[in-house]
């Protein structure tokens, strides 16, 4: 019997671990397969609510832990953390030495892991590329395209585009995306056991969610990062307008996380809201089913995007982060403007929520993404064809 062969994840943030989770059970549960887990960045730091813990919960080792966030949160930083993750994770491959590196998505952190892969010829395998979004997250993942040997996306779209880009058809794999595999558990699932408000310590009044809530999470767009706080601002005086029960999310760690952070802390120091409460971070399950029994998912997230539209959640997307990105029946655009977003929220809550797409996905991701690391080439050479 040959031997297993090793694939080294890396997950550096709070969405990362969501979005791979299945992928990391299918490969766990391969037999031609061995995990090895590097936990690095915002996933590992206390304020975005150490994400790492979530992970050991769920009853993974991890292999390695990389702290490489710079202070800041703004463009400099952004590029130092990255330089800082490329040096770090070339020691981290040459210590574990994997058959194959997997990363996901396209965050400045992500870029590190395929630079540091790419030069050390170890075999890279990107997910959720070939799509489409309104800023530096773009360049990025395009960036990791044209590093990656494999190419696991979402739709057919993203894979017509990874295609475009010059890769060889015979390197992109149509996977669906890995986190809809929660939102299909989830729907299977539904029901909330636990009291979000005793089990997740956060801020705020405890509010009634028996008669409907409203989900926020609202990131800084880096290549708007000056303005996010009168950006997230504009949302929390709308919420606050309309006096509806929500729960809020913090933002990730990205450029302009410091300005969002200030606004809704200097909110609540004005106008001490008792129908807002703030949460920090929570596991990905409780997470999509608080989502899945809510009235709108409000913000910027992928997540209103891609499971939202799987469990015909409604979305009220803000902005130009999530521009371009293939959306399903249950979104509605609107831009930093309070009476845009409070006039969206109140169409979807009283609006029949749509039905479910399977646009980014059947559930069966996390499967089929390790059955492809587990059989293409480790010898693959890389043919351009522009």
């Amino acid at each position: 019997m040959s031997e297993k062969r090793k694939v080294c994840v890396v997950v550096t943030a709070r969405p990362s671990y969501s979005r791979i989770r299945s992928v990391l059970k299918a490969i766990k549960a391969h037999k031609n397969l061995e995990l090895q887990w590097v936990v690095a960045a915002s996933a590992l730091l206390e304020r975005y609510g150490q994400v790492i813990e979530n992970i050991r919960a769920d009853g993974y080792r991890v292999d390695a832990q990389v702290y490489m966030v710079i202070e800041g949160e703004n463009l400099v930083t952004s590029a130092k953390t990255t330089g800082v993750g490329l040096m770090e994770l070339a020691t981290v491959f040459d210590n574990l030495k994997p058959d194959i590196v997997a990363t996901i998505a396209d965050r400045y952190e992500t870029i590190a892991t395929a630079i540091a892969a790419s030069f050390m010829n170890i075999p890279l395998a990107h997910m959720q590329g070939g799509e489409v979004t309104g800023n530096i997250d773009e360049k990025v993942r395009h960036a990791i395209t044209k590093l990656a040997d494999y190419h696991l996306v979402a739709t057919q779209k993203a894979a017509e585009r990874v295609i475009r880009m010059g890769e060889e058809p015979g390197s992109v794999f149509v996977t669906g995306c890995p986190s809809i595999d929660i939102a299909a558990e989830v729907q299977k699932s539904p029901a909330l056991s636990i009291n979000p408000f005793k089990k997740y310590a956060g801020v705020g009044t405890e509010v009634d969610l028996s008669n409907g809530y409203v989900v926020v999470m609202q990131h800084p767009v880096t290549s708007e990062y000056e303005q996010a706080r009168q950006h997230v601002t504009e949302t929390l005086y709308a919420i606050r307008d309309l006096e509806v029960p929500t729960l809020w999310f913090w933002p990730n760690a990205d450029a302009g996380s410091d300005g969002t952070s200030k606004g809704i802390r200097v909110f609540r120091e004005l106008e001490h809201p008792d129908r807002i409460y703030f949460f920090k971070n929570m596991p990905p399950v409780d997470f999509l089913r608080l989502i899945n029994r809510s009235s709108c998912i409000v913000g910027n997230s992928s997540v209103a995007i891609r499971e939202c539209s799987y469990l015909g959640v409604p979305a009220v997307n803000i902005g130009s982060r999530e521009a371009g990105r293939e959306r399903g029946p249950n979104v509605i655009d609107v831009d930093y403007d309070r009476a845009q977003i409070e006039a969206a929220i109140l169409k979807q809550i009283n609006s029949q929520h749509p039905a479910g797409v399977t646009l980014y996905g059947d559930g069966r991701a996390g499967e089929r993404i390790a059955d492809v690391l587990a059989s293409v080439p480790l010898q693959f050479t890389k043919r351009l064809t522009y």
